[in-house]
């Protein structure tokens, strides 16, 4: 049996200690400030070749979250165009510390643009960007102009953007909240991208179709534990865990599903 890689979104500071601290074996940072436009960073005390070689002896997988205004969907240049310059120096600073892979929201067009036009942008970035670790497109909560929120979106983005081999990161919050089925969801997505890469397994503070991205404790939320064990079991991939008591590491979130995926 191939041992399950779970672990939380961590500091980044140091990524490895903030995953064993966790009795984690994966681990999900920020390269720098994920609410601004700044050249990424690595924080870890001597550089990137230092967490590089810190991980791989402590056996952590690291993956990267890019910043959280990254839009490379929109229509306005003065987004678009930073974004997919900072989305390729996440990526290159992402290889550089051994990450496997680096998430990136899904993204959206403004009131008045054609979707058509988002899924275009994706096209174009996917083309032009040169993918030294995987970039795994994460679906998200709200938006009616969301390029990731709905399945039927997310099957226009990916006819897209499939060919340069672009991976899928499933959120459950994100799925529960946007009103898709976590009963099928594994299933639904599976047959439009053929790919999930990494489970971001959070539960939800508010119910189902609500279309608000916030996160609650695993068994606390309005999705609840067996839910989203049952999503981890059928995905197969690593799982990330980006909710309150997991980023704190003073909740038992981890160890709570760890137990429930062990059969307890």
């Amino acid at each position: 049996m191939v041992e399950l890689r779970i672990g939380a979104h961590v500091g980044q500071d140091d990524p490895v200690a903030g995953a064993q601290s966790r009795a984690a074996n994966a681990a999900q940072f920020f390269l720098g400030d994920p609410q601004g436009w700044k050249t990424p960073t690595v924080s870890y005390g001597g550089g990137a070749e230092a967490l590089r070689k810190a991980a791989a002896a402590a056996d952590v997988q690291l993956f990267v979250h890019a910043p959280y205004v990254l839009n490379v969907a929109t229509t306005n240049n003065r987004i678009r165009i930073p974004s997919r310059k900072l989305l390729q120096q996440q990526v290159d600073l992402a290889a550089e510390v051994g990450a496997s892979a680096l998430v990136i929201h899904g993204g959206h067009v403004s009131k008045g643009d054609d979707p058509d036009a988002g899924v275009e942008n994706w096209r174009k970035c996917a083309q032009r960007l040169d993918p030294k670790v995987p970039v795994l497109i994460e679906n998200t909560a709200g938006g009616d102009l969301a390029m990731a929120r709905t399945l039927e979106r997310l099957a226009r983005v990916w006819d897209a953007v499939a060919e340069f081999g672009l991976g899928f990161c499933l959120d459950t919050c994100h799925a529960f909240a946007a009103g898709i089925d976590l009963a099928t969801v594994v299933d639904d997505v599976m047959a439009i991208t053929g790919r999930i890469d990494l489970v971001h397994a959070n539960d939800s503070r508010d119910p189902f179709g609500s279309g608000a991205d916030r996160h609650a404790n695993i068994g606390d939320g309005t999705i609840g534990l067996d839910p989203i064990a049952e999503v981890i079991r059928r995905a197969g991939a690593p799982v990330i865990l980006e909710t309150p008591g997991a980023k704190t590491g003073e909740a038992d979130d981890l160890a709570v599903l760890r137990d429930r995926l062990s059969g307890g």
